[in-house]
């Protein structure tokens, strides 16, 4: 299977998976599954530490020219990941080509919702607010919102919410209190030790 083209699996990887876990680690292309009745499937792209199992769908080879029975075979394939207990993420080519943003979120979200860590509280702040204190406290001077959408890869609104959250949770504040408008923010004192 690895000798096949993998284009779909390479732009899967090029736009989603390395921008947000910036390594291959836990990553498995082609990986093999047996179904119930035997059939041996192919995912297209496992990360083994939670389990997820990406797939690149193309609409031609996935959607226009499938058969009745390519049909059947696609919903075994998600029927035997669900039995596996993989969780399914398929993206299309059309949204890696063209929402890639919206892609590398929806994987953010993904995580942060799948993975957590022992310790407390912090395993309950979402991802995107974990990797915005960390990225804060390895700054070394106050953050701003243009850091907090470097961080994240995302857009001013989306960054803007994760620092409210993070005000809202004591685990940010603004320099400055007397203003409505905040430019600059530190972290809590309680932060640091989240982190630490």
């Amino acid at each position: 299977m690895l000798n096949k083209d993998l284009t779909g699996t390479k732009k899967l990887l090029e736009v989603v998976l390395w921008p947000v876990l910036k390594s291959f680690d836990g990553l498995t292309l082609e990986y093999e599954v047996v179904s119930t009745t035997g059939v041996r499937i192919f995912i297209d792209v496992f990360y083994l530490p939670l389990e997820f199992a990406f797939e690149s769908e193309g609409f031609v080879s996935h959607g226009d020219n499938i058969t009745r029975d390519r049909f059947s075979f696609e919903r075994m394939r998600v029927r035997t990941m669900a039995i596996c207990r993989y969780l399914y993420i398929p993206f299309t080519w059309d949204e890696l080509d063209k929402k890639a943003e919206a892609c590398r979120r929806a994987f953010y979200e993904l995580l942060g919702r799948y993975s957590r860590l022992s310790g407390g509280s912090y395993s309950e702040l979402s991802l995107f607010e974990r990797e915005v204190m960390r990225y804060a406290l390895q700054l070394n001077r106050p953050i701003r919102l243009g850091d907090a959408c470097h961080c994240l890869q995302s857009g001013p609104e989306f960054s803007r919410r994760i620092l409210r959250q993070l005000m809202e949770k004591k685990l940010l504040k603004p320099i400055t209190d007397n203003t409505h408008r905040n430019h600059s923010y530190v972290l809590e004192d309680i932060a640091r030790e989240y982190l630490i």
